[in-house]
């Protein structure tokens, strides 16, 4: 009924309303009451977006079209000449434009975009010689390192010889083993892994395995199977090292495979 009252840009009515509909709303307890406080906000929403859409704000909106004709205007077109170009040719649409019109309008608009600076090379080309300088600094350590080098093969061969020696004491020390064990009870077969395994020390049972290959390698000892399959050794004797050396399958040479828990 107040509807033009309500729309009036002067008018407080609708303000009004709404701030009554809130405290009648905390005592709705029926169905029907809440759809008419519903019905109530669709028809104040619908007023609220017919008030706003007659408020006049003083923004000025963006006209392409005048943005058009002051663009032209800057890149220098003269509208005299346009006429009379197109009185006297009729569908030619260029023409009226000056020639540097796009490259006006382009230095124009460099002012308000950030550009990076152009990439140029300090030292000219990728092709030029390097600095001599530099070409010092690598000839010192060119000569530094090589040195170093003459240096560390010296002590490298003193670790070497140092290591095979004490690989040989130990590989003559298991023979000598094996060789008084073998003279005290001829008759009784060495097992292999009885030799070799050290309970307490995974890594010292791969080293005695590592020596004790060298001497079956060298025929001092030979590798035998008993009766259940298990590997056994027994020095050889001063001959039969000698002459299995010479035979075309003496040097047979296997992988053994331990684990860990194997070991164990």
């Amino acid at each position: 009924e107040n509807r033009e009252d309500m729309l009036s840009s002067k008018s407080n009515r609708l303000t009004e309303a709404l701030e009554e509909a809130n405290k009648l709303f905390s005592g709705v307890s029926c169905a029907r009451e809440a759809v008419l406080d519903a019905q109530f906000l669709v028809l104040a929403s619908n007023l609220g977006k017919e008030k706003a859409n007659e408020l006049h704000s003083e923004m000025t909106a963006f006209d392409s079209l005048a943005f058009a004709e002051d663009l032209l205007t800057f890149m220098g077109i003269n509208r005299i000449e346009v006429e009379d170009n197109d009185s006297d040719s009729e569908g030619i649409s260029g023409g009226y434009l000056p020639s540097n019109a796009w490259q006006k309008l382009g230095e124009e608009t460099e002012k308000y975009f950030r550009r990076a600076p152009s990439f140029h090379y300090m030292l000219g080309s990728f092709k030029s010689d390097p600095p001599v300088p530099r070409q010092r600094i690598e000839r010192q350590k060119k000569t530094t390192g090589g040195e170093e080098k003459r240096a560390m093969p010296a002590q490298l061969k003193k670790m070497e010889e140092s290591h095979q020696e004490a690989t040989e004491k130990e590989v003559e020390r298991i023979l000598g083993l094996l060789q008084t064990h073998f003279k005290n009870d001829p008759d009784t077969p060495i097992s292999f892994f009885d030799l070799v395994i050290d309970p307490n020390s995974f890594a010292r049972t791969v080293e005695n395995i590592f020596h004790v290959s060298f001497i079956i390698r060298d025929g001092f000892a030979r590798l035998k199977l008993d009766e259940d399959k298990l590997p056994i050794i027994e020095p050889s004797k001063d001959n039969e090292g000698r002459e299995d050396d010479r035979g075309a399958g003496a040097r047979n040479q296997v992988v053994l495979s331990l684990s860990h828990q194997e070991w164990k």
